[in-house]
């Protein structure tokens, strides 16, 4: 048994072996000529372009769904007022229309974050923080109402901080995309003149 153990061992080790510094192929320590390095960056680039275009995507599509629904909020709000739950809870203490004006800023601080992500200048970050003071309006709105409640709801904590997390974390996702693409920019400048002998 012992020597069936060897055996399978011997052979695991000859196929799982380590690359050698004699294969050129894997040589690290050869510094890269200029095409090579030109061709590496703009690599990074193109895939640096690609993930930040996806990511963005991804979020504003978010923030377009939670708009979407704020869209039907308002809908249900103004053809039947009071009958979606959330809006109940302040069927006594806010006018229908109020509750409806907060929705619409809704849609329109989730528009600004869903521009500033999407919108390629440089003050795309300006609409970002345009969209977060809208919700930051909109949750001492909410919040305000809610505090005035006999009890407070916590199925209702989205309302105050729904626009407000959605801004705040599309400038967290332009701020690292962002930053990905200026550590590209640096490595651009890093290259090197270099040549073979």
């Amino acid at each position: 048994m012992k020597k069936l153990a060897r055996n399978w061992r011997k052979s695991q080790d000859s196929k799982s072996s380590l690359p050698t510094w004699e294969d050129p192929s894997l040589d690290d320590s050869r510094p890269m000529d200029t095409e090579e390095q030109e061709a590496f960056v703009r690599e990074l680039e193109r895939t640096q372009a690609q993930q930040s275009l996806l990511w963005r995507r991804v979020f504003a599509g978010l923030l377009f769904c939670y708009a979407m629904f704020q869209l039907y909020s308002i809908y249900q709000q103004t053809t039947s007022p009071w009958e979606l739950r959330y809006h109940a809870y302040f069927m006594e203490d806010i006018d229908s229309w109020r509750v409806i004006s907060a929705d619409w800023l809704a849609v329109f601080a989730c528009s600004m974050a869903i521009v500033g992500l999407l919108h390629n200048s440089m003050h795309r970050r300006r609409w970002i923080w345009y969209s977060s003071f809208t919700g930051l309006i909109l949750a001492v709105f909410w919040l305000y109402y809610m505090l005035r409640m006999s009890r407070f709801r916590w199925d209702v904590l989205w309302l105050p901080f729904g626009p407000l997390s959605g801004a705040v974390i599309c400038l967290y996702i332009d701020h690292l995309l962002t930053q990905s693409s200026e550590e590209v920019r640096k490595l651009r400048g890093y290259m090197y003149a270099y040549k073979a002998s």
